[in-house]
């Protein structure tokens, strides 16, 4: 997959479609994991993700920031609108607010800004 292949960067912060990714299900997620490991942090778009990840009921948005919680790799997910997923999903926003390692911005920019900080212990 050349087209796909990227130059081994160590560090920074990308998106995942910079990385030429996507996540349609849950056997993606090592994938991503994979592509993302040596950057200091992963920004993942709404439209990055197959619509069951939004739905909570599915697990699926638990299980990716599980997964990156778990290796300690820092995970934006872009949201612009929270209340169009419902309640339950604003609120997992709020409390992913002050979250060392996985936050949901409105912004790519908010995301970016907030994986330029120094990393907290």
């Amino acid at each position: 997959m050349p087209e796909n292949h990227h130059e081994q960067q160590i560090g920074g912060v990308r998106t995942l479609s910079e990385l030429g990714l996507r996540l349609p299900d849950a056997g993606a997620i090592r994938e991503v994991l994979g592509a993302a490991y040596s950057l200091d942090g992963l920004i993942v778009q709404e439209a990055d993700l197959d619509p069951a990840f939004l739905n909570l009921r599915s697990g699926l948005l638990g299980e990716l920031f599980q997964t990156f919680t778990n290796h300690r790799l820092p995970l934006a997910l872009v949201v612009p609108d929270p209340a169009r997923h419902g309640d339950r999903f604003v609120e997992l926003a709020r409390e992913h607010a002050g979250h060392a390692l996985v936050r949901i911005t409105p912004t790519v920019e908010a995301a970016r800004t907030w994986l330029a900080r120094p990393a907290q212990s």
